[in-house]
């Protein structure tokens, strides 16, 4: 069965390595908000309630949940990490995004 949205083996293991430290989490939520400087924005967080609408996606390990309302801005993504000279981050691929702002966190569509 394909998943509508994927996890890269960089994303599991910092997600891993985060929860292992953090013991108030059990998985890395990703949701989408209105608003950033192109008129939608990825949000992270870390949580320990996963919803019965949630999708969750498993890798080596690692879990991400993502809800409802968000999945059709996702669907066809990649969750990655990187890490690069400006910093590590999350970093969402999005085939649906039109456009990005320079920071990558926030898209339209």
């Amino acid at each position: 069965m394909d998943t509508p949205v994927t996890l890269s083996s960089s994303a599991a293991k910092r997600i891993n390595a985060i929860l292992s430290e953090n013991g108030d989490a059990d998985f890395l939520r990703v949701s989408v908000e209105g608003g950033g400087c192109s008129g939608f924005s990825y949000k992270f967080d870390f949580g320990r309630t996963i919803e019965t609408e949630d999708l969750v996606i498993e890798r080596d390990g690692a879990k991400v949940a993502i809800d409802s309302v968000s999945l059709p801005f996702l669907e066809g993504s990649e969750i990655d990490f990187v890490d690069e000279l400006i910093g590590a981050s999350f970093k969402i691929h999005n085939p649906n995004a039109t456009a990005n702002c320079g920071c990558g966190t926030s898209f339209s569509i």
